[in-house]
């Protein structure tokens, strides 16, 4: 089996030249690549993580495919959807890391999941990365990939205003240009993919905690958060370290069971010394190894390089936290 990472998008505006790009819905999920070989399907997160066993729903999909097809690598996002039929990360959360067999039959029931599926990589053996967006997607189109769990959403061209008038007014995330003769450059970002948001969201690590007071009092009661100066690579290549940089604190966004299952994730990560480069100008902080990611909410960043007004929406076990860095 051939692996391909995912194509990634730019955070930036709406472009100028807006005839040249399709635009599709922000999903606010997980991205996943779907592998089809033969009878056996697997399924990849962004960081190439196995993750097949925790989304059973998408085994019928690989069933419908290989009817007709012995080989095919499929790029979409696993999707939950609330009561209001909008994509809900916070809702996904519930999916994430389920290993016992009863937990996880629960769940199948009550956080049933969507595979959004945007773009086609391989078909029967013949790598399609080098076509343009349009000759991929018109490719996948004839595949009339629809199910009980899974679907291939049309993509809009010409007026992407309109469509992220829409898509503000739909409570949605944002949406993604994408160039229609862009081909598919794997675990790059180019800027031939752009994602517009109308909200400001950002992954970010957790590099310790401070404990809550009042109805918190035993608790977590905000966490610190942290970016990297610079990608892995980029260090490398300039012969420095990477640093991680204070972005602030966060008290907000969560649930009980959301503080619960952190202050689990945390309380073996927990380290003496401050990861960050600097000292968060903070009390009574607790330190931890700065390996959990999460995502992020807020209304913008200050003169002094934190987040303003931040909220949690959830953890991300798809992204290495070494390679979390400032969107600007």
């Amino acid at each position: 089996m051939t692996i391909i990472k995912p194509m990634l998008a730019k955070t930036g505006p709406l472009p100028s030249s807006q005839t040249e790009y399709s635009f599709e819905i922000k999903w606010d999920g997980i991205r996943v690549l779907f592998y089809l070989e033969k009878n056996s399907f697997t399924l990849l997160s962004r960081n190439l993580k196995d993750i097949t066993p925790q989304y059973p729903e998408l085994a019928a999909l690989a069933t419908a495919v290989a009817n007709d097809h012995t080989e095919l690598i499929l790029d979409g996002e696993i999707v939950a959807f609330d009561t209001d039929g909008r994509p809900s990360f916070s809702l996904l959360q519930h999916r994430l890391g389920l290993k016992k067999a009863m937990v996880m039959t629960e769940m199948l029931k009550k956080v049933p999941v969507n595979y959004i599926i945007f773009d086609l990589l391989s078909l029967d053996h013949s790598p399609l990365l080098e076509k343009s967006y349009t000759q991929r997607r018109a490719i996948l189109e004839n595949l009339t990939l629809s199910g009980p769990h899974w679907q291939t959403p049309a993509y809009k061209t010409g007026d992407g205003e309109a469509i992220l008038a829409a898509s503000r007014k739909l409570g949605l995330e944002g949406i993604i240009a994408k160039r229609l003769d862009s081909s598919y450059q794997a675990g790059k970002r180019t800027g031939a993919w752009i994602k517009i948001k109308n909200q400001r969201r950002q992954e970010l690590v957790i590099g310790g905690w401070i404990p809550g007071q009042g109805a918190r009092q035993g608790q977590i009661g905000a966490l610190l958060l942290g970016y990297y100066d610079s990608t892995p690579q980029s260090a490398k290549a300039c012969g420095i370290p990477q640093h991680l940089l204070y972005a602030g604190k966060v008290g907000t966004g969560f649930t009980k069971a959301t503080l619960a299952v952190l202050a689990k994730l945390l309380a073996p990560l927990r380290r003496e010394t401050n990861p960050f480069s600097h000292q968060p100008t903070t009390k009574n902080a607790r330190f931890v190894e700065p390996l959990l990611v999460g995502e992020f909410e807020f209304t913008e960043w200050t003169p002094n390089h934190t987040l303003r007004h931040p909220a949690f929406k959830g953890l991300r076990d798809d992204k290495d936290p070494r390679q979390v860095i400032r969107e600007d």
